[in-house]
Parts: structure tokens; C-alpha cells; sequence
């Protein structure tokens, strides 16, 4: 399935999701958020799959929601931004839910709804020159994707909430040292260590890996669906407020040279 804004192919048993939009930093807009849903649900129902590696073409691997089709909306944005936060949480659960590990392969810049796909993988592979941020409340956003869900079960509560206030710009190796990324790679060497990565596991007796997969994820089902209702709402209620639409206008308002 080659799609607007994401590629999906399944060869071998391994599924590939690739954010296909360079163009525009693979910005997670609404044709992105229904192929990737489209895509993650297929991966869900897929028990012959060893793998799903989601992947980008283009210098970044996501930088997040796309805040010109939210300000496109804006007589209605609280309505638009839930909507979009409702097909984005159903692609999140399905990729937890998938049976298979995914293996988020990123080059270049994580941020906002895409620092939350990395925070929701089962193992990250980073380049050296890998960057990762929050970036949610620099727009006076709440993050969704399962962001406030995952990262206090990798950092602890303090630190994630530190991480999602302050925004630093963490590079790979901070981010290895922090777990958020599983493994980090030379620059230019990413394909190779994924692809040795899927080998590796396809290699292993059949059902260990799935299995394991299912006994780390047992406790977390109803939670965290209830989980990205509330970051829905609260997304939502945040995109509409008079403050947060004037950060989000200034930050789209072209800066003098």
C-alpha cells in the first residue's frame, strides 16, 4: 500500500510502515494519521508477522502533528483535533496490540506526535545524529499518542514530566542513557542494523517473541486506551484555547531575516 503520506509493504513476514512525506519533515497530518491507522491495524491482525519496522524517508522521522492543518481548522479546531487524536490513539493501540515487536528505525528529528511513535515502540535504533523532543507544550499543546503513558514507564515520573515541560533537545546517546532508544548506530548504518535486528528475530523460535511481547504489555490494555481518551480530550481542549491559538499562529508567522 503505497499511500499519500505512508508506505506499508509486507514481505517476508516482516511489515514495513514508512512515513513517506519529506517534503514536510513527514509532519502528521490527517491523510498521514488514516494511512498510518490503515496500516497498524493490518499489522494487529497479522499473526504470521516476525516484525514491524516503522520507518521515514527524509532527513527527520516525524516533527510531529502538523500545526498548519490544525490553524487550517481553526473555527473548529477542538472538534478537528480530537478527531484526529481518536485515529491516531486506534493506530497507536493496534501497533501494541499487534502480536509482532516494532522496531521504530529513526534518522534525524523524533519530535511532538513523533517523539510519542518512538515512546510507544517495542525497541528503538538510532542513528548517532538522532535528535528527540517533546515539544508539545512550547505550542501550549498537551501531548497525545500515549506520550504522558509511555515515557514515565521508560524514565520515571519525574523525569518525564521534566522532559515534557522544559522540552530539552535530547541527542541519541542521551536518550539510550535515558532507555528511550534500545540501540544506538553510526551514521549511515541504520538499514544494516535493523535489518541484522529483524534477522535476529525472526530467527527465534516461533511464538517466544510475540509471547514475550504479550507478557510485558498484560497489565496495560484497559488502561491505556482510557489513557489516550483522556490525552484526546485534553489535546483537544488545549488546541481551542485563545492562548494556545495565538502560540500556534506566531509559530507559523514567517519570521523576519
Amino acid at each position: 500500500m503505497a499511500g499519500q503520506r505512508v508506505d506499508f509493504r509486507v514481505a517476508d513476514g516482516v511489515a514495513r510502515i514508512v512515513l513517506a512525506n519529506p517534503a514536510r519533515l513527514n509532519a502528521i497530518d490527517e491523510a498521514c494519521i488514516r494511512e498510518l491507522a490503515e496500516a497498524a491495524a493490518a499489522c494487529e491482525t497479522d499473526a504470521s508477522l516476525t516484525a514491524v519496522v516503522l520507518a521515514h524517508q527524509g532527513d527527520a522521522f516525524s516533527v510531529g502533528g502538523d500545526l498548519r492543518d490544525f490553524m487550517a481548522h481553526r473555527a473548529q479546531i477542538g472538534t478537528h483535533v480530537a478527531g484526529l487524536a481518536a485515529v491516531f490513539h486506534a493506530a497507536v493501540l493496534s501497533l501494541r496490540r499487534a502480536p509482532a515487536p516494532v522496531i521504530a528505525a529513526v534518522s534525524g528529528i523524533a519530535a511532538g506526535a513523533g517523539f510519542s511513535i518512538v515512546c510507544g515502540a517495542d525497541m528503538v535504533v538510532a542513528t548517532a545524529q538522532a535528535r528527540f523532543i517533546s515539544a508539545y507544550s512550547k505550542s501550549g499543546l498537551t501531548p497525545d499518542g500515549g506520550g504522558t503513558w509511555f515515557l514515565p514507564r521508560i524514565v520515571g515520573h519525574r523525569r518525564a514530566f521534566d522532559l515534557m515541560a522544559t522540552n530539552p533537545m535530547l541527542s541519541a546517546e542521551q536518550a539510550r542513557e535515558l532507555g528511550i532508544v534500545s540501540r544506538v548506530v553510526l551514521d549511515g548504518a541504520l538499514e544494516a542494523a535493523v535489518e541484522t535486528l529483524v534477522s535476529e528475530l525472526a530467527a527465534l523460535p516461533a511464538g517466544a517473541v510475540s509471547g514475550l511481547k504479550a507478557l510485558l504489555r498484560r497489565d496495560e490494555a484497559a488502561g491505556l486506551e482510557a489513557h489516550l481518551r483522556a490525552e484526546a480530550d485534553s489535546i483537544a481542549r488545549m488546541a481551542a484555547l485563545p492562548t494556545t491559538l495565538a502560540r500556534l499562529e506566531a509559530f507559523l508567522t514567517p519570521k523576519p531575516r
